[in-house]
């Protein structure tokens, strides 16, 4: 079946390992965060989210706040707050060559060819934009962010709620049957799906070692590469 002419892709778990999220830039966060926000707190960006935290959290000192954010980078919590934090300190990691994106080779050559052949590639990811495309800018293939017209976070919706992919197809300018939505996570295709999107799950065996097939793939085609897609 031929991929319609926008292809719209999660990224931890899709394009990259689960593992290099969870292995190295959440421990990274964790540990610079207190002298990150020690040094930047008076930063408006920076000052924004705090405050935002400490607004929910019902918290005064930015010690507190700290605390509340490695609380939260430990339970893997998907908070636009913490996602933009994050985003701004692993920017420090990227440049000063801490580390590099993991992406799968299969992904980076379907992704190029796909943009060579003309689809329009979006990224839609529980990670803030900074951070998306910070991990694009610095994957261990190179620069791949100019493969992407378009990017988004939880700022225009939770993953698993069917109304941030008609937001996203709006702000597309395109029908939602117009785009594919590449990912890992069942629940999220589910809300894609009833979007009106077509849906693709990734069934990486990296990151899953026990395929998901007939009923736990929702019922979504499944592939385990991307090249997969391209045959």
């Amino acid at each position: 079946m031929p991929l319609p002419r926008i292809i719209l892709t999660d990224i931890e778990g899709t394009t990259s390992s689960i593992s290099f999220v969870k292995e190295v830039l959440f421990p990274y966060a964790r540990e610079q965060l207190p002298a990150f926000v020690a040094a930047h707190a008076a930063d408006r960006e920076v000052r924004r989210w705090l405050d935002a935290v400490a607004g929910e959290a019902g918290v005064a000192s930015d010690d507190e706040v700290v605390a509340i954010l490695q609380s939260w980078i430990d339970a893997d919590r998907k908070h636009t707050a913490l996602k933009a934090l994050q985003g701004l300190l692993w920017a420090d990691g990227y440049r000063n060559g801490a580390y590099s994106a993991h992406m799968y080779p299969d992904a980076v050559a379907s992704l190029r060819a796909w943009h060579a052949e003309g689809h329009r590639i979006a990224v839609y990811s529980s990670g803030s934009v900074a951070a998306q495309k910070l991990f694009f800018g610095y994957s261990d293939a190179g620069d791949l962010s100019p493969l992407v017209s378009a990017w988004f976070d939880t700022e225009i919706g939770g993953k698993r709620e069917a109304v941030s992919y008609v937001r996203i197809a709006e702000a597309l300018q395109a029908s939602p049957s117009d785009i594919v939505f590449l990912s890992d996570v069942v629940a999220e295709l589910d809300a894609a799906r009833d979007a009106g999107l077509q849906t693709v799950l990734l069934d990486r065996r990296d990151d899953y070692p026990e395929p998901r097939l007939d009923d736990a793939s929702g019922g979504h085609r499944r592939v385990e590469r991307f090249d997969a897609l391209r045959d």
